[in-house]
């Protein structure tokens, strides 16, 4: 029963944070076992540069998204069976995805579980590929989510729609200006 309760407070939050994102992905595909989600960002920057802004996700993911409230504790080892991970400030840490497929520049593939998809028998894929555009980067975002989850789906694949858009609009930012925090 916590469990239920610990997921139905996580769809609310993912919920009321999508409420408040101007840009969000979009949930290509939903089934009864599971979604597809696609978010598209035209980034003025080199791929590499992109790419390593990427693995640097403590820099630019909201500390919202995180079980220790703060993104500086994050981390990723970008080549395949490496960790993004999270310190907890406890001594604990968390396992967020494993890295599948590193081409520094091009792409960025990570299979695993965020938030409260861990909790479940859910498990998804997070792609990240990126094609030079001139001096900027095209940056595609997908993720694919299935398996079992007690209840069914409910809110949650608008809600993560929402969270992955923000995200990529948080990186877009850090790029660009420096900081993650997109100006409205």
């Amino acid at each position: 029963m916590q469990t239920k309760a610990m997921l139905c407070g996580a769809a609310v939050a993912f919920a009321l944070v999508a409420a408040q994102c101007t840009a969000h992905a979009e949930v290509v595909d939903q089934q009864a076992n599971g979604f597809s989600i696609s978010e598209a960002a035209t980034i003025a920057a080199s791929p590499d540069k992109v790419y390593t802004a990427l693995t640097d996700i403590g820099h630019w993911w909201s500390s919202g998204h995180t079980f220790s409230r703060d993104a500086k504790n994050m981390h990723m080892d970008a080549r395949a069976g490496g960790c993004w991970c999270e310190t907890l400030p406890d001594g604990g840490s968390v396992l967020h995805m494993t890295v599948v497929y590193a081409a520094p520049g091009k792409l960025l593939r990570l299979r695993g579980a965020l938030g409260p998809f861990q909790a479940t028998g859910m498990e998804g894929v997070l792609t990240f590929a990126l094609k030079p555009n001139g001096s900027s980067t095209d940056v595609t975002v997908t993720s694919d989510i299935g398996g079992y989850m007690k209840g069914g789906l409910g809110p949650l694949p608008k809600a993560a729609d929402g969270v992955i858009g923000e995200q990529v609009q948080r990186l877009k930012s850090f790029i660009e200006t420096g900081s993650p925090e997109p100006k409205h």
